[in-house]
């Protein structure tokens, strides 16, 4: 047996993507694997790390083998989420790995504590091709900036129904007020 709550490898989905209104938004993180699907919960500031972490360990190996900075281009038109969204846990932490033998990037997540039954904590293990990671990459950034604006000033997201911005002192309407 795997020790991986969840463990899919060469999945042939995954994907970010948010529900809810701005500001209140739930995200999360999923894959597929045959008839196998998995929802997980996460926070923006995870979606967007994921992102970012994503873009450089490709674009590092393009720098270090140059046979690898193919053309990333896959087609994948539908990147929204899949349902039902039942969330298997929520995410605590993410790692990227990449397995130069097979070709697959592999992301590792670890949930955040124990469940309610004080279980061990669940884990999953996604694997998936460059191209599909590019694409995920792509996604959780188009995901992320779908969000509220935020203050040039002092960094928080701007509420429609405005903005104290702190950076201000009390001086003036602050963006987006």
């Amino acid at each position: 047996m795997s020790e991986f709550t969840f463990d899919l490898d060469s999945v042939q989905r995954l994907t970010v993507g948010a529900v809810g209104p701005r500001g209140q938004r739930v995200f999360y993180v999923q894959a597929r694997r045959g008839s196998r699907l998995i929802s997980l919960i996460a926070e923006k500031e995870q979606i967007r790390a994921l992102a970012e972490a994503i873009s450089r360990l490709l674009d590092g190996l393009a720098e270090k083998n140059p046979r690898l900075a193919t053309s990333d281009d896959l087609l994948i038109t539908d990147m929204s989420l899949e349902a039902p969204l039942e969330p298997a846990f929520r995410v605590g932490q993410m790692g990227l790995g990449y397995d130069a033998e097979r070709d697959v990037v592999v992301l590792l997540i670890q949930g955040a504590g124990e469940d309610a039954e004080g279980e061990a904590t669940q884990t999953a293990r996604l694997s998936a091709s460059r191209p599909q990671m590019r694409a995920l990459a792509s996604q959780a950034s188009h995901v992320v900036a779908a969000g509220r604006p935020i203050c040039g000033n002092c960094g928080r997201p701007i509420d429609p129904a405005g903005h104290f911005c702190p950076q201000r002192n009390g001086h003036g309407p602050g963006p987006g007020s």
